[in-house]
């Protein structure tokens, strides 16, 4: 058995870690406040932009104007030879699952996928995933690590619009985004999004089409907003990677802290009959003592 010095100082370093875990789960119920407004928020305007794409696309059907030639490059789905994976993970751990399932996701199908590492390369948003794809000495074309816990649009504008080029280019022939959906502070969903080419960008069915004026003509105004589009769904699976993030890590610090505070009372119960039963041996040994004196 542990002398009572091994206990009492395992019961000390415990009250320690439970602190900090404390103080951690506190601080990512702070950010996560923050983190769930500014998704939500930009949700709105992702619908409204998506809907005025649509409307554009829907008025030129109208008008016979749509078919495989006149399609805009970002909307036309071609032969897929090569695929990116933007896969969007934390850059610190201590977030319980947040990394590993979304990690563990888009592993499986590029391996189940794929027969060749030409076809696919990985953009990696956030040093947990970026270090992950490298120690197996996979393709990653771009990276973006040290992101602040509530990026603005500028911070990865660079990267979403090398991510687009790589389609319009020709370098890869479909986009994929894995992220984790924030659902609610207890539940994260992995989530995979088909970026490019953008398909989802149609009409709600029998949703009536607004006779909007462009100028100068639809083609320019839809050649402007498709980029910004796809460099906004980028972002915004980044904002929800975010809530998701602070959300898992504040669930796995009250995790630690429970566990950790009934480890105290483990080791304080297991104290306190140590210490009744070293009491107990010298009364016995006191009481031995004068007898055989007596």
């Amino acid at each position: 058995m542990a002398s009572l010095r091994d206990i009492k100082g395992r019961i000390t370093s415990t009250k320690k870690t439970s602190q900090i875990t404390k103080a951690m789960e506190m601080v990512a119920a702070s950010k996560l406040n923050r983190a769930e407004t500014n998704a939500k928020s930009f949700a709105p305007y992702m619908e409204k932009l998506r809907e005025l794409i649509a409307n554009i696309a829907a008025r030129k059907q109208d008008d016979h104007l749509v078919d495989e030639e006149n399609l805009h490059p970002m909307m036309v789905t071609r032969p897929v030879q090569k695929t990116c994976y933007v896969v969007v993970t934390s850059n610190r751990g201590l977030a319980g699952a947040y990394n590993s399932s979304v990690l563990r996701s888009v592993y499986q199908t590029i391996m189940e996928k794929h027969q060749s590492p030409d076809e696919y390369n990985i953009v990696a948003i956030g040093r947990v995933g970026r270090d992950f794809f490298r120690t197996r000495g996979m393709d990653i074309i771009h990276e973006a690590v040290g992101l602040p816990d509530q990026p603005s649009f500028y911070d990865i504008k660079e990267l979403a619009g090398q991510v687009v080029a790589l389609f319009t280019d020709g370098e890869v022939d479909e986009v994929f985004v894995y992220y984790n959906h924030f659902v609610s502070a207890i539940s994260q969903v992995v989530t995979e999004m088909k970026l490019l080419p953008l398909e989802q960008v149609k009409q709600s069915e029998g949703k009536k089409v607004v006779d909007y004026t462009f100028e100068p003509n639809p083609d320019e105004v839809l050649s402007k907003l498709l980029p910004q589009y796809a460099e906004n769904l980028i972002y915004g699976a980044i904002l929800d990677g975010k809530a998701s993030e602070e959300a898992a890590r504040m669930t796995a610090m009250k995790s630690a802290t429970d566990n950790a505070n009934e480890l105290i009372g483990d080791l304080s119960l297991t104290y306190n009959r140590a210490r009744q039963a070293a009491i107990t041996q010298e009364i016995t040994e006191i009481v031995g003592g004068a007898a055989a004196l007596g």
